[in-house]
């Protein structure tokens, strides 16, 4: 019986080698080409093309950079099309990684929009519009990234006319390429750029001061977008802007119901202090600033002992994520929040999924015949997979130091609404009346249009009516 089981996990395995072989020829031809050129570098854009009919994108990273950074003119169209085809797959932070010189030699249309995006990052955005103009084609599946990085370009620098036409070319634009493909993976990149356009034009219009026509802008987002949790925030500030306090609070208080329960955004707390204390509602003010104190001030400074701990260390930080991803909880509740958060962003996502199209090359390559040529493309493989794994611990890394700095900076700003409660509430004591009414929650006091509704609320959380709840509380100011 134990040789029949035997027999059978060996017929099972080579099976799935069987299966799991890359098209020989491909990768064959690119061997041929490096034994030839004995590992010249001039051979490389012929590997790469060979290693591409077999889909083995990220083996073939390796071969592309080097061939960019030891090239001293510029890069010739096919090589072009091959590093389009490349970053496509494995997506653009392979190879934002490498230095704008060396970037500058290629005039293909992903590589653009990458240097765009470095030259964005750094507030030079003349530079960024000048990478993108006329370089990258209406059919390139770039081109929707593009038109949103153009259209946050011009939000930007206060061209809002130039900033809402990008943003609409750009919807329509992302939602032409979401025609044409079934590819999971891309379609969700795809819907997030969208959402990020449609967004876009809402902001720019609140960057305007226009908050009329932004509460109508913010209504075209749908809410199963993976932007709407982020975006809600925006809508009560708007609704702040307007002096609608009360849907204000409304809007804040969605992110109580447990399907929110993985945003993190310690600004929404200071909101919402800070209307309490625009309707003169002292006591609540000074309730959400000490449960705020209460909640974060400790496991805040656990958390900054913790990143200065482990430092730059991606590869800790990429662990960490992938334990949390599967299911195990920090100490710290502060830090699991904040990992859940980062879990549920849409850049993450990405990185993991191009992290498992590399993945899946291990097999193929391992189950290569010729022992040089496996050792090779493994060693290829590796460099470009320990990459990507350091990209995600990069960024996991980012974002946590990011939100340290928001709560830094929500504390600045809880701090002074507990100094301007005390004042005020001074001022309210020497103008007093004495015929004060303390009821709270009337009708009267909602402000609603005509396709607003009014419903009963028995405490629960209806996901259809999530984001529309509205405060009724009366403003005490003036009293």
């Amino acid at each position: 019986m134990f040789k029949k089981m035997k027999i059978l996990r060996k017929y099972f395995a080579l099976f799935f080698i069987l299966c799991n072989l890359p098209v020989s020829a491909g990768v064959d031809n690119a061997w041929t080409y490096l034994v030839k050129s004995r590992g010249s570098v001039n051979s490389y854009p012929s590997v790469t093309n060979e290693l591409l009919q077999d889909s083995l994108y990220f083996t073939a990273i390796p071969y592309l950079k080097e061939y960019l950074s030891t090239n001293r003119g510029r890069i010739s169209k096919d090589v072009d099309a091959l590093i389009d085809a490349v970053v496509t797959q494995v997506g653009v932070r392979q190879f934002e990684v490498l230095p704008q010189a060396i970037l500058n030699r290629t005039s293909a249309p992903i590589i653009r929009y990458i240097l765009a995006k470095k030259y964005f990052r750094v507030g030079k955005y003349n530079k960024a519009l000048k990478a993108l103009n006329g370089t990258i084609p209406k059919d390139h599946p770039s081109k929707p990234f593009a038109l949103l990085l153009e259209g946050s370009i011009f939000s930007i620098t206060n061209k809002t006319e130039l900033a809402v036409a990008a943003y609409k070319n750009c919807i329509r634009e992302t939602k032409r390429q979401m025609n044409q493909t079934k590819n999971k993976n891309r379609l969700r990149q795809l819907s997030v750029n969208r959402d990020y356009c449609i967004v876009g034009v809402a902001r720019t219009e609140f960057h305007g001061r226009k908050y009329d026509e932004a509460t109508l802008s913010y209504l075209d987002l749908s809410k199963d977008s993976y932007v709407w949790p982020e975006v809600l925030f925006e809508e009560a500030w708007n609704s702040f802007y307007q002096r609608d306090y009360n849907r204000t609070l409304g809007k804040l208080v969605t992110y109580n119901a447990p399907i929110m329960n993985f945003v993190f955004n310690p600004e929404i707390e200071v909101l919402k202090a800070l209307t309490y204390m625009e309707l003169c509602l002292f006591d609540d003010a000074r309730k959400v600033v000490d449960d705020y104190y209460r909640k974060y001030q400790e496991d805040t400074l656990a958390v900054k002992k913790y990143l200065s701990k482990y430092g730059k260390n991606y590869k800790y930080f990429y662990l960490l994520a992938k334990s949390v991803k599967n299911g195990k909880k920090p100490g710290n509740k502060l830090l699991n929040k904040l990992m859940n958060s980062i879990l549920n962003d849409a850049a993450f996502i990405e990185l993991i999924d191009s992290f498992n199209v590399g993945r899946d090359e291990i097999e193929r390559v391992k189950a290569l015949s010729n022992a040089k040529m496996r050792k090779v493309f493994t060693s290829n493989l590796r460099e470009s997979l320990l990459l990507q794994r350091d990209l995600i611990g990069a960024y996991v890394r980012k974002s946590l130091h990011l939100n340290m700095d928001y709560l830094d900076k929500s504390f600045e700003g809880m701090t002074y609404i507990k100094l301007e409660v005390l004042g005020r509430r001074k001022e309210q004591l020497y103008f007093a009346s004495n015929d004060v009414n303390r009821s709270r929650g009337d009708i009267r006091y909602l402000k609603r249009n005509d396709k607003q509704y009014f419903w009963t609320f028995n405490g629960e959380f209806w996901a259809d009516e999530l984001g529309d709840y509205v405060f009724s509380l009366k403003s005490e100011c003036g009293q």
